[in-house]
């Protein structure tokens, strides 16, 4: 084969590519296109060029997310430590700033390592403690636990009326061997409906028989007064109670004497007057002049027709109007009955 110039023809080929070049002009010639191929380029060239346009705006999108997403999390893991969450660089601002910057809830100082965490174990502390005072039976309250009614008034539910309770029902025990005597009335809610009840009433005592009327008298039980071991704490009171239907609450009662009923037969104004009277005789035991606070009894003054048995009758009238009800104490002549407001119990 001859390369020299003398054998390349006037485009600059020898005669070896001449011939093929002829050979594959000639091998198609005959090869034409499709209808509708034109028209195709003129649609695919522009599609394509837009789809390469886009895959390098995305990219540059890509990177410059990157860029700028990277150097934020290493700032966070910097300043917070281990205990942050870098999960979302959004986020990164909740989590900056160090310690003691801004005020918590509880207006103490919050943390920005690990405070999220923190935050979350104590609400979920305050919560339980939530929980546990409100299903609690404090004695402040008087609540019950179970059935009994609740001693927290409900949004909604309407005070009661004297048609849903009903009549109050009375009973007391045996005297002891002072001669005290307790008791109590129950109210209890005869509807279908729950109600509030908003107080406990009031109870008044009523001298019968040989009772001396000025010497007979009610009071409110507090601590540390003559009833304080036949009536329970004042702490254990409800203000209000919440009565669900067959439910109630109790107010309890007791007849603290001061002075016993003197027998038949005594003398007309008083006992019989020893001639030579002592300087220690004691002048509130023989003019009977004791007030119902006292612990001990005195022998109460005769009648001139005799002393009989004397009762305090005890009536108990529920505040909202419902039926009242009175028990009746025997043996009774002067003292005081102390009672207390709404309790909870069977």
């Amino acid at each position: 084969m001859n390369h020299g110039p003398d054998d390349q023809g006037p485009q600059g080929l020898d005669s070896d590519e001449l011939d093929l070049r002829t050979m594959l002009h000639q091998a198609v010639q005959e090869v034409e296109p499709r209808d509708g191929t034109l028209e195709y380029l003129r649609k695919a060239v522009p599609q394509r060029r837009t789809r390469k346009r886009q895959a390098v705006v995305g990219m540059a999108a890509a990177a410059l997310f990157i860029g700028t997403a990277i150097p934020a999390l290493v700032h966070v893991s910097n300043v917070t430590g281990s205990d942050a969450n870098p999960s979302v660089a959004g986020h990164a601002s909740q989590t900056q700033g160090g310690a003691s910057e801004g005020k918590g809830p509880d207006g103490g100082e919050s943390t920005a390592g690990g405070s999220s965490g923190k935050s979350e174990g104590k609400e979920k502390d305050d919560k339980k403690e939530k929980e546990k005072g409100q299903g609690g039976s404090g004695t402040g309250t008087g609540a019950s636990q179970g059935t009994g009614p609740s001693s927290t008034t409900t949004v909604g539910i309407p005070a009661c009326t004297a048609a849903q309770l009903g009549p109050a029902s009375g009973s007391s025990n045996a005297p002891d061997s002072t001669g005290a005597v307790s008791g109590s009335f129950r109210v209890t809610n005869v509807s279908g409906a729950a109600c509030t009840v908003t107080g406990p009433g009031s109870v008044s005592a009523l001298a019968q028989g040989a009772a001396d009327i000025s010497k007979v008298g009610s009071a409110r039980h507090t601590a540390g007064d003559a009833a304080a071991g036949l009536l329970p704490d004042p702490s254990l009171e409800a203000a209000e109670l919440v009565l669900q239907p067959g439910l109630g609450y109790d107010v309890r009662f007791a007849w603290v004497p001061s002075e016993t009923c003197q027998p038949a037969g005594g003398s007309v104004g008083g006992p019989d007057p020893t001639p030579d009277p002592t300087p220690s005789e004691d002048p509130a035991t023989t003019a009977g002049t004791s007030t119902g606070g006292d612990t001990g009894t005195a022998p109460q003054l005769a009648r001139e027709d005799g002393t009989v048995d004397g009762s305090v009758a005890v009536t108990y009238t529920p505040g909202t109007g419902s039926g009242a009800s009175s028990v009746v104490v025997s043996n009774a002549c002067a003292g005081t009955v102390y009672w207390t407001g709404m309790l909870t119990g069977a």
